[in-house]
């Protein structure tokens, strides 16, 4: 017998403060401050700042100590946060060839213009727990170079480009109005721009997958990492009084632009396409998914078949959001009291239908036997 649970706000209240007793945790212990969870968690705070869609690393992670950890609850509460903040105009393109990298590689080319810098990266560790990182150590101070903010790192599809063996990397209509998901629903077909938009603050798990699908045969790609460039580049707004663009400060964006061969159609010679990638932070796994998840959503452009997940728009981009995702199916834990009942009763009814027409049935087939 379904018995309904009845609740109040001195419950909920009481939850509330339970919530923060597992939130503070051991009170023997200090306290965590929003200085190490933004200098020794980065990587986590730089995931919240990209899926909120807020560069702001002191809210992230005061969003993720709200959240106890949680990834998902601190996006969510960045992304409320965000909704209050006031809009005041876009910035200009961010300009990533002059980026100051701190990490910069290619999978393509190995010789490049400027250098590959390796930076911090997991890529060459044994994934062997260290247990020296449960006391209090020494870490030596890091070798760095002099970074030069006037000295420009061309891309490597640029390189590519030079020989036109990869497509243009289009050239934006000055007159054209900048898409805004955060401010208008999204509508399909959906225009690149927004397609990036709701990738770079798509959910990373969901993104990998499917750009995981598309490497192993959802979808005829057959990728390369042109390059990946972690770095600091400038954001530069234009004033409309002073009627020229200036610096508001810099932040940190990874970019990955992913190189697939394509055999040409009537209309184009064959050629190198491209799949992109920027998202905030520090955030590799990200930006190659989305890159990869970028181009197999331009199936379109190039004449391919849609034959995988990866390449219908409505489906990836409509499931990619993790707050909502989160939303819709977290919300099946609250109160269903009334339309659980409905179909109880509906069940209920339709077994004792089935029970009837079964027992009507065996009584028609003994009365044919006699």
């Amino acid at each position: 017998m379904y018995v309904a649970v009845k609740g109040g706000e001195t419950a909920i209240r009481n939850a509330h403060r339970q919530l923060a007793d597992k939130r503070r945790g051991d009170r023997t212990l200090p306290d965590i401050t929003l200085e190490q969870i933004t200098s020794q968690l980065s990587l986590a705070v730089d995931r919240v700042m990209a899926e909120g869609s807020l560069y702001d690393r002191d809210l992230a992670a005061l969003a993720l100590k709200q959240a106890r950890g949680d990834m998902i609850e601190a996006i969510f509460l960045l992304r409320a946060y965000r909704t209050t903040a006031p809009r005041f105009g876009f910035s200009e393109p961010l300009d990533t060839a002059k980026m100051i990298a701190e990490r910069r590689i290619s999978a393509t080319f190995k010789d490049l213009p400027g250098g590959q810098l390796l930076g911090p990266t997991f890529d060459y560790t044994h994934r062997l727990l260290d247990p020296s990182l449960g006391q209090d150590t020494d870490t030596p101070e890091p070798l760095r170079a002099e970074p030069d903010a006037e000295a420009a790192i061309p891309r490597v599809t640029d390189l590519l480009g030079h020989e036109g063996l990869i497509e243009g990397d289009g050239e934006p209509d000055p007159d054209a109005e900048v898409g805004d998901l955060t401010r208008e629903p999204l509508s399909f077909p959906a225009d690149r721009d927004l397609r990036l938009q709701a990738l770079a603050r798509g959910d990373e798990g969901f993104l990998l997958g499917l750009g995981y699908s598309t490497q192993r045969g959802y979808s005829r790609t057959h990728p390369f990492v042109g390059e990946i460039r972690v770095g600091e580049v400038e954001v530069e707004v234009e004033i409309p009084e002073l009627g020229f663009t200036v610096s508001i400060g810099r932040i940190q964006v990874t970019e990955c632009q992913m190189v697939t061969q394509f055999t040409g159609s009537a209309k184009a010679q064959p050629q190198f396409t491209r799949g992109y990638g920027l998202v905030f932070g520090h955030s590799e796994r990200k930006a190659m998914a989305m890159s990869l998840v970028d181009r197999a959503l331009r199936a379109d452009e190039f004449g391919e078949d849609r034959v995988a997940p990866a390449q219908d728009e409505e489906f990836v981009l409509s499931h990619s959001d993790n707050v909502q995702s989160t939303g819709f199916v977290e919300h099946l834990k609250l109160p269903h009291y009334v339309d659980f009942q409905a179909e109880l009763d509906l069940v209920r009814r339709m077994r004792a239908e089935h029970d009837a027409r079964l027992k009507t049935q065996a009584t028609g087939t003994q009365e044919a036997a006699e």
